[in-house]
């Protein structure tokens, strides 16, 4: 079998072997490692391997904590160091914006970095029936299939949420529409633990008295949903506590729903919205857009410094929830919100964003290019903060920043909020002198 030394990682945590001009992917092995590998795909220009052997181990090679991992493909990074994990994450980044955007940052921020385990307050599990296996699996799928890992244990959802893989797992197997439940979705807020059952048939009578003698036995709140994740509704107990999480810092309160989006590590969350601020630098009664801003996880910070902030999302149900979380937190007056499409180049003119001294921009991975697209040359905002979630969509919008809108890359860093996952958050500030 080949032998090659790994000269780096790929945006998927694979290692990179050279070999007769060609790159060489293998999965499981480290920068700076002499392996031992076995291709499994072969193209012109590459080839993907798997790991054999580690003749010479990186000294930043640990031991997985999950003895899922390698089959699970939830994680692919349990068999690096944590700092490098965030190193390597740092450096996906800067190559991203150099080899897309053409673009380096004058200043790199240090990654942020925070809990390794028990870190996902949310969490969405495959559920399949599988006869030879015992019955129902619950949990992530395996790496590169459609299959559903036979989970045990899992060291990064929160342990509320871990404890529940196997007793879930009893649970659906009995249920009537065991093979109509494709899905269960978690959420943890503070105090508050909510399951989201997907059905797509409906339950029976004795079903029903299951579920109900499930989430008081573990005590969760349980969620039906039929169709979309707008069908979701609360099933048992029907009084009881809200899904919420806290921003202490800067004293705040943020309720949502299940099927929300919100961040899955709440201290992570906590150290990026300092960081977006301090960057940001805003001032009382200064006018600020947060655009994607969802339920108000930058806006209403933003608004506690005493900044009027204009919070634009394209869910009618998420502006709602961002107008509930201003209001009961006093920040009516300092807040407004609007439901638009930002993915189209008409509303986002429509916003008139040279009104706005500075931005907050955190969209989903496919980026806000329309946003980019509509700042103008000279004036309109002279400071914005772009927080991301795929490298390649971050530098695309970067160098049209950079390029064509004369604003110059400040500063970028890394922000590790999937631990031992190969997923890149980040945080850029765009300024203009």
């Amino acid at each position: 079998m080949p032998i090659g030394i790994v000269e780096a990682l790929d945006h998927e945590a694979r290692g990179i072997v050279r070999a007769d001009g060609k790159a060489i992917f293998v999965d499981g092995a480290l920068p700076g490692e002499c392996v031992e590998y076995a291709s499994f795909r072969a193209k012109p220009n590459y080839e993907q391997a798997r790991l054999v052997r580690v003749l010479e181990p990186s000294f930043a090679r640990v031991a997985a904590r999950c003895p899922h991992f390698g089959l699970c493909g939830g994680c692919v990074m349990q068999h690096l160091e944590l700092s490098a994990q965030a190193a390597a994450k740092a450096r996906v980044l800067e190559d991203a914006l150099w080899h897309i955007g053409r673009i380096r940052p004058e200043v790199i921020l240090p990654p942020i970095q925070g809990p390794a385990w028990g870190y996902r307050h949310r969490a969405r599990l495959g559920v399949r029936r599988v006869p030879r296996k015992g019955g129902v699996l619950v949990g992530f799928h395996e790496r590169r299939s459609s299959y559903i890992a036979d989970l045990s244990t899992c060291p990064v959802l929160h342990p509320r949420v871990a404890r529940l893989l196997l007793p879930l797992r009893e649970l659906i197997d009995g249920l009537s529409i065991a093979e109509r439940l494709p899905q269960v979705e978690a959420a943890v807020g503070e105090g508050c633990v909510a399951l989201v059952f997907r059905i797509l048939a409906p339950l029976t009578g004795t079903d029903e008295t299951r579920l109900r003698h499930f989430a008081d036995q573990h005590q969760v709140t349980l969620y039906l949903q039929p169709g979309g994740p707008e069908s979701a509704c609360r099933f048992h107990p029907l009084p009881g506590p809200e899904l919420a999480y806290r921003l202490p810092e800067h004293t705040l309160s943020l309720r949502f729903q299940p099927t929300d989006f919100t961040q899955v590590n709440h201290a992570i969350n906590r150290v990026l919205i300092r960081r977006a601020l301090a960057l940001l630098e805003p001032r009382p009664g200064e006018r600020i857009a947060d655009l994607f801003c969802g339920l108000g996880n930058f806006t209403l910070p933003i608004a506690r410094k005493g900044a009027q902030v204009l919070g634009v999302e394209g869910s009618p149900a998420l502006v709602a929830r961002a107008v509930e979380n201003a209001c009961r937190n006093a920040l009516s007056e300092r807040t407004r919100f609007e439901t638009a499409n930002l993915f189209l180049r008409a509303p986002a003119s429509s916003l008139r964003l040279d009104d706005f001294a500075k931005l907050l921009i955190d969209p989903p991975r496919e980026g806000a290019l329309e946003i980019v697209k509509s700042l103008p040359e000279r004036g309109g905002p002279q400071r914005i903060v772009y927080v991301s979630c795929n490298p390649a969509t971050l530098a695309r919008d970067a160098a049209i920043l950079a390029h064509q809108k004369r604003y110059r890359l400040a500063a970028a860093g890394a922000v590790n909020m999937f631990p031992h996952t190969a997923h890149v958050e980040s945080i850029a500030l765009f300024t203009r002198d």
